[in-house]
């Protein structure tokens, strides 16, 4: 029977991103009362799921990249001889158990998940790419929910929003009292986690002495900077690194 499975033998070579996207999250934001344009213990609990990715998943990724429903991991160490069906299908599922977790939430929750092979270029290239569609949801999450405040329905105001260019949908904000210049970091260009190295004091039981070990530990960055700019791509070099 095992000829049968056509797909379970295509593999893929490191380094990768896999991305992540929640499905059908709109019925999840009605089910839970979570707030809009944006819910800050949502986002939290997408830092969890990242965080249990990184340190409990079997994966490994280096680092995790969130915003909105949307998780990049990058992995430069293939589990599974690289077989991007039981990558793809295993990162999919422990992503919704844990969310559901995370969330308490009585619904089913699923994503998709589609492997993309990198370069350190690329990998840059592919980041600064994902934050500008963090920023573009951004604008249109603020946007939407204005007009929807003011009578509109959601397909009333997606008809209104769409074509409109970023620095209308800006300016059209900042009319209402709204600066989206001035909204907080992580809805605007995400999450970042990734491990760091770190100092702790400890106690050795058999020599009796206090001791200073190293140890590593995953921290989530909610202010990064603009990938964009010289200051980000040099925070992502280090952080990718040559491979």
């Amino acid at each position: 029977m095992e000829n049968r499975e056509i797909f379970s033998a295509i593999t893929s070579i490191p380094p990768v991103f896999l991305r992540l996207d929640g499905r059908a999250f709109h019925t999840l934001t009605a089910d839970l009362g979570l707030q809009k344009p944006f819910d800050d213990l949502f986002n939290k609990a997408m830092v969890a799921v990242c965080t249990s990715l990184i340190s409990d998943s079997g994966l490994s990724p280096e680092f995790a990249y969130t915003f909105s429903d949307e998780i990049n991991l990058f992995i430069n160490k293939l589990p599974f001889n690289g077989r991007i069906e039981k990558i793809d299908s295993v990162a999919a599922s422990y992503a919704a158990s844990s969310l559901t977790i995370a969330l308490g939430s009585i619904s089913p929750l699923s994503f998709d998940c589609r492997v993309i092979p990198a370069t350190p270029e690329f990998a840059i290239e592919y980041l600064i790419n994902r934050q500008g569609e963090a920023w573009r949801n951004h604008i249109n999450a603020y946007c939407q929910q204005s007009l929807i405040a003011e009578g509109m329905n959601g397909r009333e105001a997606a008809h209104r929003l769409k074509g409109m260019q970023s620095q209308e949908m800006h300016e059209m904000m900042f009319s209402r009292g709204v600066n989206l210049s001035d909204t907080p970091a992580w809805q605007r260009r995400g999450v970042l986690m990734h491990k760091e190295k770190c100092e702790k004091s400890g106690h050795n039981p058999v020599t009796g002495e206090d001791v200073v070990v190293e140890r590593s530990e995953i921290v989530a960055n909610r202010e990064l900077p603009l990938f964009s700019s010289p200051e980000g791509k040099e925070f992502l070099r280090k952080l990718i690194g040559g491979f």
